[in-house]
Parts: C-alpha cells; sequence; structure tokens
C-alpha cells in the first residue's frame, strides 16, 4: 500500500506529474509536479509541517482541503502556506513553520 494519497478530496484524482525534485529543510526530496506539496511530503514519509506557537506542539495533515491551518509551512520565503493545496513546482523551498517562523524554538 502506497503512502501517496491518490485522490485529494477537493482536488480529486490527478494524472501523475513529472518528476520534480524540490527542498524540505535541507534535504533534496522529489514529488509529482502539480501534487499538493502534502502529498508529496506525506509519500516521502514527513507527517509533521509546523510547530504551534504557544505549547510548541506538532501538527500536519489534518482537513486536507485548505481550510485549518495544520498544514501551513514556508515555501519559498513565504510563510503560512496551506500545503495541501499548493501544488508541487520543481526546486521549491520548503520549511518546517515554528510558530510564524523556520526558527526552532528555543530548549526552555
Amino acid at each position: 500500500m502506497s503512502a501517496r494519497i491518490e485522490e485529494h478530496p477537493i482536488l480529486g484524482a490527478r494524472e501523475k506529474g513529472r518528476t520534480v525534485k524540490f527542498k524540505i529543510d535541507g534535504k533534496e526530496i522529489e514529488g509529482y509536479e502539480g501534487e499538493p506539496i502534502a502529498t508529496a511530503l506525506k509519500a516521502a514519509g514527513i507527517m509533521i509541517h509546523r510547530y504551534t506557537q504557544k505549547e510548541h506542539k506538532p501538527r500536519g495533515i489534518f482537513c486536507a482541503i485548505g481550510r485549518c491551518t495544520d498544514c501551513v509551512m514556508i515555501v519559498d520565503g513565504i510563510p503560512n502556506v496551506r500545503t495541501c493545496i499548493t501544488p508541487l513546482k520543481e526546486g521549491m523551498v520548503v520549511q518546517t513553520q515554528y510558530g510564524v517562523s523556520a526558527t526552532p524554538f528555543e530548549k526552555q
């Protein structure tokens, strides 16, 4: 059984695009052009997209339709991008989001 989401609840089923490379937290991985970023991350085993500001709790895909903010990440330097509905493109730079930044929280 594949970890890849084959049919999105809102975007539907898609033809697989060409394989593209992108970076997540400095590590290069591959996905299919046009699929949601979150789908490519899930297929690569990456389930944590951000950490909450107040309690530093991990969040990932929840609604998968762009309504909640659990999957937001920093994409090409822009924070709060909903990765569950944002199409993957060649060369994207994706970062885990800590509150509203890419800087991990200080240990307290």
